[in-house]
C-alpha cells in the first residue's frame, strides 16, 4: 500500500480573518452548529492530548459535553490515565476534525475539575447503563480476568443499585479546559490552507492572526 498516493484537494470553503467572529467561542459555535446540521457522526468528538509531568504525551478521543465563554467541558474517570496526567500537568490540547467540512479546530489551555454539583447534575442525565459503568470500570487499569471480570463487576454494581438511584461516583466528573489559544483551519487548494488563530491577551480580549499553512 502506497499511502503517498492518498490525496485530495480541499475546495469547500474559505476562512478570512476580516470576517470571522470576534470571539473564538462564537466562531466555534458557528462551526459545530454547522457540523450538527450537516448530520456529521459525533460532531462533538475531539482528540484530547495530555502529557505527564516529564512531557510524555498521550491522546485519545473523548466527547465534548458543554462549552461557553469559560471553556470546554468533558467528563471522565478521574483515576484514568488522562485524569492522572492532568493532575500532574494541568495543560491540554483539544482537536476537532470534521472531514466532511474540511475543517479542524485546535484549542489549548489550562484544565481544572468542574465544580462537583456540575458533575453530579450531568451524571443524572446519563443512561442507566452508563451510570452503572462509571462504578464498574476503574478506567485504564489492567483486567487480569479479562472481559468476564468486568461483566462480573457490572452484575455486582447493578445488584447494589437495583431499584434505586445511582449516585455519581466520587472518582468520576468533569474537566474544563479554558482556552488560551484557538486555531481554526479550513482546507484549501494546493495545500495553501486558511489558518486563523485567536490568542488571548486578557480575560475578554483576543488577538486574531493569520498563520502560514
Amino acid at each position: 500500500m502506497n499511502l503517498g498516493e492518498v490525496r485530495r484537494e480541499y475546495t469547500r470553503a474559505s476562512l478570512d480573518e476580516a470576517t470571522v467572529e470576534r470571539h473564538p467561542v462564537a466562531q466555534f459555535r458557528s462551526w459545530i452548529d454547522e457540523a450538527r446540521r450537516g448530520g456529521l457522526v459525533d460532531p462533538n468528538a475531539m482528540t484530547l492530548a495530555t502529557a505527564t509531568r516529564d512531557g510524555h504525551p498521550s491522546a485519545r478521543i473523548v466527547l465534548l459535553k458543554a462549552f461557553d465563554d469559560d471553556g470546554f467541558v468533558f467528563f471522565t474517570d478521574y483515576r484514568s490515565q488522562k485524569g492522572g496526567e492532568l493532575e500532574q500537568n494541568p495543560e491540554a490540547c483539544l482537536l476537532f476534525y470534521w472531514a466532511e467540512l474540511e475543517r479542524q479546530v485546535r484549542i489549548t489551555g489550562p484544565v481544572e475539575q468542574v465544580p462537583r454539583p456540575m458533575s453530579e447534575a450531568y451524571f443524572l442525565t446519563r443512561p442507566l447503563g452508563s451510570q452503572l459503568g462509571a462504578w464498574t470500570s476503574h478506567q485504564s487499569t489492567m483486567l487480569p480476568g479479562g472481559r468476564r471480570q468486568l461483566e462480573e463487576r457490572l452484575a455486582d454494581v447493578a445488584e447494589r443499585y437495583a431499584g434505586g438511584a445511582v449516585p455519581c461516583p466520587p472518582h468520576w466528573g468533569g474537566f474544563r479546559l479554558t482556552p488560551r489559544l484557538m486555531e481554526f483551519w479550513q482546507g484549501r487548494e494546493d495545500r495553501l490552507h486558511d489558518r486563523i488563530r485567536y490568542a488571548r491577551q486578557a480575560p475578554e480580549a483576543w488577538v486574531i492572526e493569520r498563520l502560514s499553512p
